[in-house]
């Protein structure tokens, strides 16, 4: 999975729209090997950001749990933790 795209199911508060769309942008980067697609691609490129972002929203919307909803400043400090923990220099 691309390190850029971050879980978004089972978080309290719910996963913004900003959110989704940055994920399925990143999504859609990976997949056609482009950052910034040509001209030429530009429509499929946004068309393609559109629908992932869509069914993802959807799927979001969907999927059901029985844990509880994770904190996200909890969640960040443990990723900084494990961050901090991987890149430290001796």
């Amino acid at each position: 999975m691309c390190r850029n795209i971050r879980p978004l199911h089972n978080f309290e508060p719910h996963a913004t729209t900003d959110e989704v769309q940055a994920a399925a942008l990143q999504y859609v980067r990976k997949v056609s090997g482009m950052n910034k697609p040509s001209a030429a691609n530009q429509e499929a490129f946004d068309r393609a950001v559109a629908e992932i972002a869509h069914a993802t929203m959807h799927l979001l919307d969907d999927l059901v749990t029985n844990a509880p909803p994770k904190d996200r400043e909890v969640e960040a400090a443990k990723a900084r933790a494990r961050s901090a923990k991987r890149f430290a220099t001796a």
